[in-house]
């Protein structure tokens, strides 16, 4: 990876956002958009997410590695979408218009695309909504952000050591990935799509050993000092919500409920251009 998937301070108007105020954001916008299968509503989350995007100051570098990976998984899922169910648009939408015939029982079909770029639209909403979150939050404000609005610091404090591990993690892998090279194991582009993904799949397992041993360390450290001994703690990261917070909070609520009630409005999650 050209550069790891973390925290990186900047002075934006989405850094300056309380860690509360993005996790409660990031919550409602995904739940969002894996709710609402209405297109024109897909669409304007995207514009919205790229404008995100682009306040948030992100570059192309620190996601892209991530970013490519996850669309050939997309690519991935959505044929798996239509080799099992070829059909399935066809019974939501209620209709069927055959575009042209494939193979054995496999047609494509106007109903089948509309669905399966609604679910490809749903990835875009969300991945990058994802990206500027790991990017933008301070997992140490994060944390005292959520147990300033009563949620236990213990839980608080989890959530921050799963987002501050998410780099140390990438590194793990940069470096077994790095030693398995050295030893003259092909895993660049250089070898066959299946290979690499075989090579980088057996890099799972060394991953996940040395993960396990540095939640022993993590936790022993913690037990050492008392952790979860007291009621309360104190920070040393701590933000109030701002006036900006408020009005994100009170956006993303009422940007939600809204979409919910127009998506639901006619008895179904689904827009239907076939009616």
């Amino acid at each position: 990876m050209s550069k790891l998937i973390s925290y990186e301070k900047k002075n934006t108007r989405i850094h300056e956002l309380s860690g509360f105020t993005k996790l409660v954001f990031f919550i409602l916008w995904c739940l969002t958009s894996a709710l609402t299968y209405d297109t024109r509503i897909l669409h304007i989350m995207v514009i919205i997410g790229a404008c995100i995007y682009r306040l948030s100051g992100t570059s192309w570098k620190q996601v892209s590695t991530v970013f490519k990976a996850v669309m050939f998984f997309m690519l991935i899922n959505l044929l798996c979408i239509f080799f099992f169910a070829p059909y399935q648009g066809c019974d939501i939408y209620k209709s069927r218009t055959d575009l042209a015939d494939l193979f054995g029982n496999y047609s494509i079909t106007a109903e089948q695309l509309f669905y399966e770029y609604n679910v490809m639209i749903k990835y875009f909403t969300v991945i990058p909504t994802i990206f500027i979150f790991l990017v933008t939050t301070d997992p140490s404000e994060l944390a005292a952000s959520m147990n300033g609005v009563g949620i236990p610091y213990t839980v608080s404090y989890a959530f921050s050591l799963a987002l501050r591990y998410i780099p140390d993690l990438q590194g793990d892998f940069r470096k077994i990935r790095n030693a398995q090279e050295a030893r003259g194991i092909e895993m660049s582009s250089k070898a066959g799509l299946m290979e690499r993904i075989k090579r980088n799949a057996s890099i799972i397992s060394p991953l996940l050993f040395s993960s396990m041993d540095r939640i022993e360390v993590v936790s022993n450290a913690m037990e050492l000092r008392g952790f979860g001994k007291k009621k309360k703690r104190s920070w040393y990261s701590k933000k109030k919500l701002a006036p900006a917070d408020y009005a994100v909070i009170a956006f993303i609520i009422v940007f939600s409920a809204a979409v919910l009630i127009i998506t639901y409005m006619d008895g179904s999650r689904f827009y239907n251009p076939f009616i």
